[in-house]
């Protein structure tokens, strides 16, 4: 099983991002997929998550409305893409297929 994450960088306040997640090595369309921040010294946050039905997406509170989670099964790939991004949201941004497999992550850093 392979994650590989790409996209993030240096972006100012109010800005936005394209994260991507590339997924290899087991049935994507069989899994949920779920894109985490973590910030050292602190404890992993769930950002979102797309299934990999026809359940809604969700959201974590301080994300919803400016951050959207996709998937392209033909590619294997999720998306998230990142608006008005905020310096407390500088972190390194992983995804999961939530069967323990973790990518590297990317690092996101909001700051003027």
């Amino acid at each position: 099983v392979q994650l590989v994450e790409s996209g993030g960088g240096l972006v100012k306040p109010g800005g936005s991002l394209r994260l991507s997640c590339s997924a290899s090595g087991f049935t994507f369309t069989r899994y949920a997929m779920s894109w985490y921040r973590q910030v050292p010294g602190k404890e992993r946050e769930l950002v979102a998550t797309i299934f990999n039905t026809y359940m809604p997406t969700r959201y974590a509170h301080s994300v919803k409305g400016r951050s959207t989670i996709s998937r392209d099964n033909a590619k294997n790939t999720v998306y998230l893409q990142m608006n008005s991004l905020k310096p407390e949201e500088t972190a390194v941004y992983c995804c999961s297929n939530g069967a323990g497999d973790w990518g590297q992550g990317t690092q996101v850093t909001v700051s003027s």
